[in-house]
């Protein structure tokens, strides 16, 4: 199995700035250029899924909504806006309050815009002609949304397809189209096809989408770098997360982040989604603190989700060292492992094994590795998933298809994607060893786990917190491109950090694992 790490200035960067579509997406100065063409391709492979689907009847068209403006509770504050997601997918409209149609048979795709009032030239800039937004995103047709109705009767739709299902990996329900008149039309999806086709349609990255995710990983993975460069003892942990989205947006355009960043250090390591409003990164950062970085940023709604974890003092102590090491070798191992057709399953059970016998040679476990398996005791110690898809979400649809249950045991419960792997899928690899006290003390009460456990050793790693090695991938036909690009090595990472004025020199492609 081969790894490569990709360079920015890649056939695929000639591919996304030179196809015959002007940009739709640009922010300037060295961001990427997107062309309007990524959003074209999604919708014919949206159409050709359609077409081969049992039960699609011809005439049939697509609609969806997109995302809304919404207001701060009841005050006139906008909430900063981001697309949804399958509206973006399709279209790659920046603007709120659309919709979409394509008709199944011809691939025509019609964009509805808001009819906005004249007060807007005011308040909010220049209102925009129909004609100005089919140019800027390569669409057949412009008209208003208050036309929708009587648009898509010209279309004569023998059925209207419109998102109808749940998201597996959130369990939320899928927000379908609808609008003043959509009633007129009795046939809607029956078949709730429209899903499927788009998740599975997502679910694997065309050239234009893989070269989005490798500027979002490098200016990501260059913002990780950044906070390496600068944290010492004494700082804040949200100052960390402040650094990290000042050079998101400022080196790369990048508005949002792709979740609520993580910036643990000591025991706050230990918390798996830490950062939350009761928990806002606020700890000042002491000398010999652990720290365990989970941040992204998110580039025209295309994700990254990167986690380092290194010493806030740039010095492994031998403890630090060791469980940093076991973490390191679970993701060399998972990685030289992933390939087309392997189970998602099987790798996260890889980890548990590599993270079993590691601690076991570090003294905190002891006795037989198959017993441990046995009785979930890896989960203890990795209670999350291995990793998850990822794309125009962090946490990408698609995980679990219709058929494919989760696996109801501890830390495979946590799992987000029951599938096997496939060539174009891009994922998140990110094992990690925690030590959550309220895990740890049930572990203790229970006999079938206890034994196995060397208290008098594990109480030296009480408070420790854990660590998190999160990479982002993408699946080749014979093993995997590894995307983000930071130091991963306690030697890279100390002579890093003891460093600022020494660039890191990423592995080429020449490197295997």
């Amino acid at each position: 199995m081969r790894v490569s790490v990709f360079n920015h200035f890649s056939t695929l960067s000639y591919v996304i700035f030179c196809l015959p579509f002007r940009p739709v997406y640009w922010l300037g100065n060295d961001t990427l250029r997107v062309s309007a063409a990524l959003f074209a391709e999604n919708r014919r492979r949206l159409c050709k899924g359609l077409k081969a689907k049992d039960g699609v009847v011809p005439k049939s068209v697509v609609v969806l909504q997109g995302g809304e403006q919404k207001q701060r509770y009841c005050t006139d504050t906008d909430v900063l806006f981001r697309q949804e997601s399958f509206f973006h997918w399709a279209f790659g409209v920046t603007e709120p309050d659309c919709y979409g149609a394509i008709d199944v048979d011809s691939g025509k795709s019609i964009l509805f815009v808001p009819k906005l009032p004249e007060s807007y030239a005011t308040w909010m800039g220049e209102i925009f002609t129909k004609e100005h937004f089919k140019a800027k995103y390569a669409v057949d047709e412009v008209q208003y949304t208050c036309d929708i109705a009587d648009v898509l009767s010209n279309l004569k739709p023998a059925v209207l397809l419109t998102l109808r299902g749940r998201n597996t990996d959130s369990g939320s329900i899928c927000r379908e189209a609808s609008f003043e008149g959509i009633s007129r039309y009795t046939e809607r999806d029956g078949l709730s096809c429209l899903i499927s086709i788009c998740v599975c349609s997502r679910l694997i990255k065309t050239d234009m989408e893989l070269e989005v995710l490798r500027y979002t990983n490098r200016i990501s993975s260059e913002a990780h770098k950044l906070i390496m460069k600068h944290v010492k003892p004494g700082q804040k942990e949200y100052e960390m997360e402040s650094l990290f989205q000042h050079y998101c947006y400022n080196k790369g355009g990048m508005r949002h982040t792709s979740y609520t960043c993580i910036c643990g250090t000591g025991n706050n390591g230990s918390i798996l989604h830490y950062g939350h409003a009761g928990a806002p990164n606020d700890k000042t950062i002491a000398d010999g603190d652990m720290c365990l970085f989970d941040m992204g940023g998110e580039y025209y709604c295309y994700s990254s989700d990167i986690t380092c974890s290194f010493p806030a003092n740039g010095k492994f102590t031998p403890d630090q060292r060791a469980i940093y090491e076991a973490v390191l070798k679970s993701s060399r191992t998972v990685m030289a492992a992933i390939k087309p057709g392997v189970k998602w399953t099987d790798m996260h059970r890889l980890t548990d094994r590599v993270h079993l016998e590691e601690l076991v040679k570090i003294g905190i476990l002891t006795g037989s590795v198959e017993d441990m398996l046995k009785v979930h005791l890896g989960s203890v110690f990795m209670p999350h998933g291995l990793g998850h898809l990822l794309g125009i979400d962090v946490h990408d649809v698609g995980g679990y298809p219709e058929g494919v249950e989760r696996i109801d045991e501890p830390g495979l419960r946590s799992l987000r994607m029951g599938r096997l792997v496939q060539e174009r899928m891009v994922l998140t690899v990110e094992p990690g060893i925690y030590f959550i006290n309220h895990l740890l003390d049930q572990a203790l009460a229970n006999p079938a786990q206890s034994c196995f456990i060397n208290n008098q050793v594990l109480a030296r790693f009480r408070g420790f917190g854990g660590v998190r090695i999160e990479d982002d991938i993408a699946v080749t036909a014979d093993g995997i491109e590894l995307l983000t690009c930071v130091p991963r090595t306690v030697e890279e990472i100390e002579a890093f950090m003891a460093d600022s004025a020494k660039p890191f020199s990423p592995v080429t492609s020449s490197e295997t694992f």
